[in-house]
């Protein structure tokens, strides 16, 4: 039985993994933000000199939308630093061997060559409305490579990186001003539904196009990646470009992306855009065959993932107002 760390299991991507890893009959250890401050390096070394930890799952980290990206660029690249240096270096300190760094595709040019593959990195520059978390993402896998090299023949050190899609699923965020699209759009869609609003804007020309995956196949790749054989993972990196992307092959526009969920929540208006409003990067679609190459492939459709998310928003509704 192994001791595992999920770091971030309250947000989204944690929560799936704790649905993932449920019932594997390891010792799963997680703590809340009040419990332990990941960005307080005294606290994080204290945590992992107790704990014994045998694996880290590190999927915290300060997360947002374009508006908060925007508004608070420095908390999202101070918070991420911290956050990943503290429990990377004191994970090695603790002599944990095995590590999982959860990035996102923001790590890729805002031009990057589509689809984007894992060679994209560091040849451009990158979309200036996320670039703080962005830079504070490729560091996170920069440490992981740089102790893999300085440690990984010496001392046994295994600390691997996927780069997840724009991800969507239960748990998510559903601030009307810091979250993402898709918990953004069926927050709007299903108040607009409710309430019977005959018009609903959108952000931008809804032209760009974005690719989706559920959460619950992230974290189903998530465990696939960090259980392969080490050769077999080589065999698909190298040292200083070991990261991999997770998504789910394929991308739409927002304009679909609209429509899909106006359809789920039972939206009978008018869908309008507000080109005043930035776009971001005008297409990210990741390429994903070195993990296709690894036996991993999505399941959840995003019509599917789309409606079955919708009703989860729903319950949580209905949940919070009685």
């Amino acid at each position: 039985m192994s001791r595992i760390f999920v770091a971030g299991h309250r947000g989204m991507v944690g929560s799936a993994l704790l649905r993932a890893l449920a019932g594997r009959g390891d010792d799963i250890i997680t703590r809340t933000r009040t419990e332990l401050d990941l960005t307080e390096q005294a606290a994080v070394r204290d945590f992992f000199r107790k704990e014994r930890v045998d694996e880290v799952y590190l999927a915290a980290a300060r997360v947002g939308g374009i508006h908060a990206n925007n508004v608070f660029p420095a908390d999202f690249i101070y918070d991420n630093l911290m956050i990943e240096a503290n429990v990377i270096h004191q994970a090695f300190r603790a002599g944990v061997r095995r590590l999982l760094f959860l990035g996102s595709s923001c790590i890729y040019p805002k031009l990057a060559p589509q689809p984007m593959r894992e060679d994209a990195l560091l040849t451009g520059t990158l979309e200036p409305t996320n670039e703080p978390y962005a830079i504070a993402k490729i560091a996170g896998i920069k440490l992981c490579e740089s102790y893999n090299r300085q440690y990984g023949a010496s001392e046994g050190v295994d600390y691997r990186s996927v780069m997840p899609t724009n991800l969507y699923g239960p748990g998510d965020n559903y601030h009307p001003e810091n979250s993402h699209v898709v918990p953004a759009l069926i927050r709007r869609f299903v108040d607009a539904a409710t309430h019977d609003v005959p018009e609903v804007a959108i952000w931008g020309s809804g032209t760009p196009r974005r690719e989706f995956l559920h959460v619950d196949d992230m974290a189903a790749a998530s465990l696939h990646v960090m259980h392969l054989d080490k050769a077999v993972y080589d065999q698909q990196t190298t040292p200083m470009q070991s990261h991999i992307n997770v998504g789910f092959g394929d991308d739409v526009t927002i304009a679909d992306l609209a429509s899909i969920i106006g359809a789920a929540s039972g939206y009978a208006g008018a869908i309008t855009y507000d080109a005043t409003k930035p776009d971001g990067s005008p297409r990210k679609l990741m390429d994903s065959a070195r993990l296709r190459a690894l036996g991993w492939s999505p399941k959840i459709n995003l019509v599917d993932g789309i409606a079955a998310t919708v009703a989860d928003y729903r319950a949580a509704e209905q949940v919070a107002q009685r």
